[in-house]
């Protein structure tokens, strides 16, 4: 197991981007990486409340973690305080056991110098049969998303973020 941490400037003010991290829809446009389709089963988003996503690749030669081409995840809301932080405990929905295991998502939001919002996401318990590399590739897109759809209203590919 391990961690990574990613971070991202934002021109929108936190309140903006707490909306976008705690609304289905918005999550369904920015957390999904390049090549991959977003789809959110469930999102009940409450303290305790649960979700259920899957990412399916949109060309047939990635292999998925949970089926042939997609990866499932499901969890709760461990903490939600708005404009500030949302925690999220979740795990791949797979049979395989290297993939196995509960993994804590930590998004914070903090004023920038100079206007907008610091993004920070940390990952904590992510299974070494994932590459780092991927999870940080990934995680980086999803925050250009994240910038894309709070900054002009709608996601888009992904620019270059900081991190």
């Amino acid at each position: 197991m391990y961690s990574t941490r990613i971070s991202q400037h934002v021109n929108a003010p936190r309140s903006a981007v707490y909306q976008a991290l705690v609304d289905a829809g918005a999550i369904a446009k920015w957390r999904v990486p390049a090549g991959m389709s977003s789809h959110v089963h469930e999102f009940d988003a409450r303290e305790g409340g649960s979700f259920r996503i899957s990412l399916t690749y949109d060309a047939p030669g990635p292999t998925g973690k949970s089926a042939s081409h997609t990866d499932t995840y499901h969890g709760h809301f461990a903490e939600l305080v708005p404009d500030e932080r949302v925690v999220e405990v979740f795990e791949f929905e797979t049979a395989d056991p290297g993939l196995r295991g509960t993994m804590t998502m930590t998004t914070t939001l903090a004023d920038a110098a100079g206007g907008g919002t610091e993004v920070v996401i940390v990952h904590d318990g992510i299974p070494d049969a994932v590459p780092a590399g991927d999870n940080e590739t990934g995680t980086r897109m999803a925050l250009a998303n994240l910038a894309a759809l709070v900054e002009t209203g709608h996601a888009s590919a992904p620019s270059e973020p900081t991190g």
